[in-house]
Formats: C-alpha cells, structure tokens, sequence
C-alpha cells in the first residue's frame, strides 16, 4: 500500500475507496489513534517492537516481493533482519540424521556469517534454529508475536527472544490457525536468499515455502529423505546440495 500510494497517510485516505471495491467492505477499517497507542503500549510491555517497510531495518529482499507485509513485529534483535539469510525448513516427523544435517548446516551457515530463518516447527526448523543460534537464527510465527506454538518449543522460543529473533505478520495474541501458515511462509522465502528444504513430506507446509521461493525468484536447494542424507551430506562437502 505504502509502495503504490507514496505514504502511509495516502494509503489510509484511500482506505475507504477501496473497501468500497472489496467484497470484504464491511470488515476494512481503519485502526483508531487510542486503538494503535494500545497496542503499542502492549508491545512495549512484551518487549517487540515494530519494524515498517521502508525502514532500515526491514529486510531489503522481502521489501522487494510484490505481497512484502507493511510491518513486521519483532522481538529479539532485529539487528539481525538486514544480514544475508538463508531459509532452512523441512518436516516436522523428521529422522535423527535429518535433524541433525540441519542443525550442522544451520551452524556451518552461521559460522559463515549467515542468518538462518526458520518457522518455529517441531523436527527440522527447530533443528536449524538450534544449529545457528549461537550466531543469529531468526523464527517466523504464523500467530501473535507473543503466542507460543507449538507449545513444546517455549524453551526454544525464550531462547531466540534473547540470542537470535522473532518475527510476527499478525497482532499480539493471534492464535495461528491454517490459513496463517502460508502467509508465514511467504515471509520465510521472501527475506531468504535462497530456501534449503530437507526431508520435506509430499502436500508439506515446507514445499509451500518452495513453490513461493521459487515463484520470488529464490535459489531453492533439496536435502534428501534420511535413506539418502549420508549421500547429500558427501555432495554438500564437495559442490553444494541439490539445486531445483
């Protein structure tokens, strides 16, 4: 909105033009003033803070795609945001020797001076926020900023909240639900230079995150199931993984 009307005061006055046009026109509103200081007071509270597109810190590649969200919310080090970053994602039933390639990738990149931005999930994307959160890995929520999900990864969560980031689309105390996952995704894809998917299961959330990498003109690279991951571990030493 901001991109194609030149300002956030241009996109609000034209608001009510466009709900007209929606079919959702009577669910378009305009936030109050008392209604965005609330909030911002809870965000506060939480400790996040809000990044808007445009801004320095918003990451420039997702700043790029057509669908780019106009703020983000953040909470954790949002130094992290403008760096080079690499998406790693997979299944969430995942094999031991899966999670633990991700978590040796995740940690190689890393070391190398890339962030490694995953989606919060159980199996490989906590594997990968593990592996790089020494030096800076950066979660994805599909709910609120400050909702949990799922729960088995709160001690993961208050670990990125303090060494690493976490980043929401959505306002505080949005429970995630099925239609946000794809939305997350896009986010996922759009601040990455390229989308490393390992052990994806077929009609899986990760190969969303694929389709959009590559719909964003993304590198996207193929770990194997675990019957081939000793295979993909030798290529990834020699010349890389497998590129799609």
């Amino acid at each position: 909105m901001r991109r194609r009307f030149g300002s956030a005061r241009a996109a609000l006055d034209m608001l009510p033009q466009l709900a007209r046009r929606s079919e959702r026109s009577r669910t378009v509103t305009a936030v109050t003033r008392a209604e965005a200081e609330t909030e911002l007071a809870a965000l506060h509270k939480a400790g996040a803070r809000l990044i808007c597109w445009g801004e320095p810190l918003y990451p420039s590649v997702l700043a790029a795609i057509d669908d780019a969200p106009p703020i983000l919310t953040v909470l954790g080090r949002p130094e992290l945001l403008p760096r080079p970053i690499v998406a790693v994602v997979g299944a969430r039933n995942t094999s031991a020797n899966g999670r633990r390639f991700a978590r040796d990738l995740a940690a190689a990149l890393g070391q190398a001076g890339v962030v490694v931005v995953s989606g919060l999930a159980r199996g490989i994307d906590a594997a990968a926020h593990l592996g790089a959160l020494e030096r800076g890995s950066v979660a994805v929520v599909a709910g609120g900023i400050d909702v949990i999900y799922p729960l088995e990864n709160r001690g993961l969560y208050d670990a990125l909240s303090r060494q690493g980031a976490i980043i929401a689309e959505l306002p505080l105390g949005t429970e995630p639900q099925t239609r946000h996952f794809p939305r997350r995704n896009r986010i996922i894809s759009g601040m990455a230079l390229g989308v490393v998917v390992i052990e994806a299961a077929a009609r899986s959330g990760s190969l969303i995150t694929a389709r959009l990498a590559l719909e964003q003109g993304r590198d996207v690279f193929a770990v194997p199931a675990h019957r081939s991951i000793r295979a993909a571990e030798a290529r990834t030493t020699s010349s890389g993984m497998v590129r799609h």
